[in-house]
């Protein structure tokens, strides 16, 4: 390296040293809150068993209609329509464990996702991807790799959702591949199948295994990856998606069920009737994965919002959708489940509106009790887009929801009397050695904030939040490397990627 390198890679890992919090498990001390009194969450549960006992789900698997038959189901082959006695709903899910710790390659970023604990992911699933540098863009596996290594720099973006985004450039029947491979090389935390179908789980596992230097035997009994299976609302679970279900259930692999709700659209238009749908539709899904591996970890997932009546189009961090969070949240503990919600906006900008959205969503998650907020940085647009800059400002509100939720220490030298015993009335703890002790780690400190005055900030360019985290991303990603991966993983992995690329090519012709 020249002399002018070295001067320049030093000046870019000096502004890349964000100041941000370590790696840790986030706990939720406070109680949740309870936007439904008992007798109402009794009146939700009791509709719910009535969707299920009269009109059923349409489950469009013939081996999962067969598979909840036989644990006393009641199936219309005509109709692929399965109805089921409230009994055999709570027999089934009885055995759903009411924790589930995910171990990606790195064993120091397990995450547990049940009991007080919450786990903030990536976003997953857009389509496209904006930044102010490039604009917005359908979504490619340059960005692809880009928006993990910004969840692998950012220690508050604990685990890899579905697809940050979707690297439409790669070959449909193999893209998934690439994606798991990335998943692993660029990170090192867990991260979520696309289980549409037997193959895309089955793969999703074999490539955590490999990366973790285990079996996919091994695997079954210390899960390392997650799905996330989306009902068709209303009613309804798809034969790909039911396979991909039953295949992470039989291999020990934790299932999100996770009916997708709009009210006004995929639900009837009041709030009761969207909660009574979701939780006749989560239950279904959760019962099936019991049937097939009692003991299986399982996530009671929600997303339920309205629609623009206006319009029709999806609409979120609304508060409709922020009472149904909360009140999802009171559904989940009832079944003693770990419970998934999501960090979702409308805005089609990261700008202001995309901030108070989130935050709505963030609060009701929460205070709701969530375990794992999926989404929890980087969605915009509804969902249709991923944000670079977005991600950045979601990274800041979840450090401070991190730091907001540690405990307040009241030990006697934290309560300072002695400083208050030596500071004369009217004078000031600027100078107290109890302040000099302390003073570098007593407040949380930002890395997008500007807390700066007007005068200063305008002397220095009155730089504002979004093109601050233009900057953030942008020194992040000059100086990322991926985490290393021993060599021998790392040729088992592409030697694994290779074989399955020409067996689904072969196959596909």
């Amino acid at each position: 390296m020249t002399r002018s390198n070295a001067r320049r890679a030093g000046r870019v890992r000096e502004k890349a040293e964000i100041r941000q919090l370590p790696w840790r498990r986030v706990g939720n001390p406070f109680p949740p809150v309870e936007v439904l009194r008992p007798e109402q969450v009794d009146a939700i549960h009791d509709a719910s068993m009535r969707i299920l006992e009269e009109m059923g789900i349409e489950v469009m698997s013939g081996e999962a209609r067969s598979l909840l038959r036989s644990k006393g189901a009641k199936v219309d082959e005509a109709t692929t329509v399965v109805t089921f006695d409230r009994a055999l709903i709570a027999d089934l899910i009885r055995t759903a464990p009411s924790s589930v710790t995910l171990t990606p390659r790195n064993p120091d970023h397990a995450v547990t996702m049940g009991g007080d604990a919450i786990v903030f992911g990536l976003v997953a699933g857009p389509p496209n991807v904006h930044d102010r540098v490039n604009g917005r863009r359908n979504g490619n596996r340059t960005d692809y790799r880009r928006l993990l290594s910004l969840a692998q720099s950012f220690n508050i973006i604990h685990m890899v959702g579905n697809q940050p985004i979707a690297p439409v450039e790669l070959a449909a029947e193999t893209r998934h591949l690439d994606c798991y491979h990335d998943n692993v090389v660029y990170t090192d935390r867990a991260f979520h199948c696309t289980s549409v179908g037997r193959d895309r789980a089955m793969d999703g596992i074999d490539i955590m295994a490999l990366s973790r230097g285990i079996t996919r035997e091994q695997m079954r009994e210390s899960p390392g990856v997650t799905t996330i299976i989306s009902v068709n609302s209303p009613r309804r679970l798809d034969e790909p998606l039911a396979e991909g279900l039953m295949t992470m259930s039989e291999w020990g692999q934790c299932v999100c069920v996770t009916p997708f709700t709009l009210m006004g659209a995929m639900t009837p238009v009041t709030l009761a009737a969207a909660l009574a749908q979701q939780n006749a539709e989560a239950l279904a899904g959760i019962a099936l994965t019991q049937a097939v591996r009692p003991g299986s970890p399982v996530i009671y997932g929600a997303f339920t919002s309205n629609v623009d009546m206006r319009s029709g189009a999806p609409t979120f961090g609304t508060p409709e959708n922020a009472k149904a969070t909360l009140a999802a949240g009171q559904l989940a503990r009832r079944y003693r489940l770990p419970y998934r919600s999501s960090n979702a906006c409308t805005s089609n900008a990261a700008d202001a509106q995309a901030v108070y959205e989130s935050q709505m969503s963030i609060w009701a998650s929460v205070m709701g009790h969530s375990n794992l907020l999926y989404h929890g940085a980087g969605w915009l647009e509804g969902g249709l887009t991923a944000s670079f800059e977005k991600i950045v400002m979601d990274a800041e509100m979840l450090q401070q929801i991190a730091e907001m939720l540690t405990p307040i220490a009241t030990d006697e030298a934290s309560m300072g009397l002695e400083a208050i015993r030596d500071v004369a009335p009217g004078g000031h703890f600027f100078g107290s050695p109890h302040t000099m002790e302390r003073y570098e780690q007593a407040f949380y400190t930002p890395f997008l904030s500007d807390w700066r005055n007007y005068g200063t900030w305008a002397e220095a360019g009155a730089v504002e939040a979004e093109a601050r985290a233009t900057q953030v991303w942008q020194a992040l990603l000059d100086v990322y490397e991926p985490p290393a991966m021993p060599q021998d993983r790392l040729e088992a992995l592409e030697a694994f990627v290779a074989r399955r690329k020409e067996e689904l090519t072969k196959g596909a012709g």
